[in-house]
């Protein structure tokens, strides 16, 4: 599992990129959600991890 934070504002970012972190579960800075470690999460974390704080939970 994933322990994923956003860290960094979504205003001013590419929709594409607003969209990702909404699928993610994260709408507001400071939110924190717990994800499934498989490739689709991970890739969702590649395309907007500069905005994310990510730590591996057991």
């Amino acid at each position: 599992m994933l322990k994923i934070k956003l860290v960094k504002s979504l205003n001013g970012r590419l929709q594409k990129h607003i969209a990702t972190a909404q699928s993610l579960g994260l709408r507001r800075i400071g939110q924190v959600t717990v994800q499934p470690d498989n490739a689709q999460t991970r890739g969702k974390i590649a395309k907007i991890g500069y905005l994310l704080e990510v730590t591996e939970v057991e």
